[in-house]
C-alpha cells in the first residue's frame, strides 16, 4: 500500500519506521512499500518515498531494517506515475497526451521513454545496497507502466505503441534492466492489472498474453491486481461484487506461467484466503485494508482467530474518501494511535487533506520545483 508517511522530502520518517516494524511483528511474511520513486517527478503523492543517490540512505536502512522484525520481509515497490503524477508537484506525462476532466498531461519524448529502465534499474540497487528483501515493479493501478499497456491511453505510433507487443516493449525492458542490475538472486516481482475495469482500456485477454512473456524473463512473483487511480474511476470494490476480485483470472494466469502468483484484492476472511491457497489459485495471498483494520491478522488467522475480521462501512462517501480514511488509519497504526471510526469520515479527510497541502509546500521547496 502507499503509506503516505514520507517526511515530504521524499525520505523515511520515525513514523514509517514503526510502521513496518509493527506489520512484521504482526505475523505476515512480506511487507511491499506502495510507489517508491527514483526521482521527484513523478510521484503519486507528496508522502511517497524517493530513493535515489541524494536520498537519505541511513533512513532507508533502519526502514528495512524494521522491516525485517520477526523473520519478515521488506520489499519497495518501484513506482513512477506518469500521467497520474501529483499535479502540485509535477508536469504529468504519459504515453501520449491527454486533455481529460480530471486528468490533462503531455506526452513523453522518445528519449524520455529509452531512459526509464534505467531509473527503475538504479533505484532497485539502491534498494538492495541499502537492506530492503526485494523490489516489485509497479505495472498497475493506472499508473505508468500501466498507461502503456493499456490502448486508453497509449496512442502513439512508434516502436511503444499499436499492438500489444509495442505497449508491453516497454514493461519488458524495465524487468530486463532491472534483473541485470541486481543480479539473478535478488528477488524482483511485478505488480500487474488483471484488467483497468475501464472501457476501451487494458482487459484479461491482454494481461494474459503479457504475463506469457513475463514468463520468459527473470520474475520471481507476479502480483495480481485491478483497476485504475484514474479520476472517476470505480474502484475494483466498486466493480467487483463480494470477495476476492482476480482469483479467477489468476486461474486462467496459472495456464500461462510457472512463476509464483500473488492475488491482491478483496481477501477479508481467513476462508478466502486458504481456499484461494489451497485450491491453486494463488501461492500468495496479498492483503491491504485487511492488515489496516488488524495489523494482527497473520498471527491471529495462523493461531485460529478472528477468522472474520470486521471492517468500517461508510455512508455516502466522496471520491476518494475511503482510501483517505485508511491512508490516515495506517498513521494510526504507525503512532500507536486509537483505531479511528467510519463516522469519522468527514474529518479524516480534511486532515488527510491538509496533511498533503503541507507536504506539497515542503516537497516543491527541497527538490526545487515551481
Amino acid at each position: 500500500m502507499s503509506d503516505s508517511l514520507g517526511d515530504g522530502c521524499g525520505n523515511p520518517t520515525d513514523v514509517q519506521v514503526s510502521l513496518y516494524k509493527r506489520w512484521a511483528q504482526g505475523g505476515l511474511a512480506l511487507s511491499i512499500i506502495g510507489e517508491v520513486q527514483g526521482s521527484p517527478h513523478f510521484a503519486e503523492k507528496p508522502g511517497n518515498l524517493v530513493l535515489n543517490s541524494s536520498a537519505d540512505l541511513e533512513g532507508f536502512r533502519a526502514l528495512a531494517v524494521a522491516g525485517r522484525a520477526d523473520n519478515a520481509n521488506l520489499w519497495i515497490q518501484l513506482g513512477h506515475a506518469g500521467a497520474m503524477a501529483d499535479g502540485p508537484i509535477s508536469s504529468p506525462k504519459g504515453p501520449s497526451a491527454l486533455d481529460l476532466p480530471g486528468l490533462k498531461c503531455a506526452e513523453l519524448t522518445l528519449d524520455e521513454i529509452l531512459a526509464i529502465p534505467a531509473e527503475f534499474a538504479r533505484t532497485a540497487v539502491l534498494a538492495k545496497e541499502v537492506g530492503f528483501g526485494g523490489v516489485e515493479i509497479h505495472a498497475a493501478h493506472g499508473f505508468l507502466l500501466n498507461q502503456f499497456l493499456s490502448p486508453l491511453f497509449n496512442k502513439r505510433t512508434d516502436a511503444y505503441g499499436g499492438s500489444l507487443e509495442n505497449r508491453m516493449r516497454l514493461l519488458l525492458e524495465v524487468v530486463d534492466a532491472v534483473r541485470e542490475a541486481v543480479g539473478p538472486q535478488y528477488p524482483v516481482g511485478i505488480k500487474l492489472n488483471a484488467t483497468d475495469q475501464l472501457e476501451g482500456g487494458f482487459q484479461q485477454d491482454e494481461a494474459l498474453k503479457v504475463i506469457a512473456a513475463l514468463d520468459d524473463k527473470a520474475i520471481d512473483l507476479i502480483d495480481i491486481s485491478g483497476g485504475t487511480y484514474f479520476p472517476g474511476a470505480p474502484s475494483s470494490s466498486d466493480r467487483a461484487g463480494t470477495g476476492p476480485y482476480f482469483v479467477e483470472f489468476a486461474q486462467r494466469a496459472r495456464t500461462k506461467t510457472k512463476i509464483p502468483l500473488m492475488v491482491t484484492g478483496g481477501f477479508k476472511t481467513f476462508d478466502q484466503a486458504e481456499a484461494a491457497v489451497s485450491e491453486g489459485q494463488a501461492d500468495i495471498v496479498g492483503l491491504a485494508r485487511a492488515l489496516v483494520v488488524d495489523p494482527d491478522l497473520p498471527t491471529k488467522w495462523q493461531e485460529g482467530r478472528d477468522k472474520h475480521p470486521l471492517f468500517p462501512r461508510f455512508s455516502a462517501p466522496p471520491e476518494g474518501g475511503v482510501t483517505a480514511w485508511y491512508t490516515m488509519q495506517i498513521t494510526q497504526i504507525a503512532s500507536g494511535g486509537a483505531q479511528l471510526r467510519a463516522d469519522e469520515l468527514r474529518d479524516v479527510i480534511e486532515v488527510y487533506e491538509v496533511r498533503d497541502r503541507k507536504r506539497h509546500a515542503i516537497w516543491k521547496e527541497h527538490f526545487g520545483i515551481r
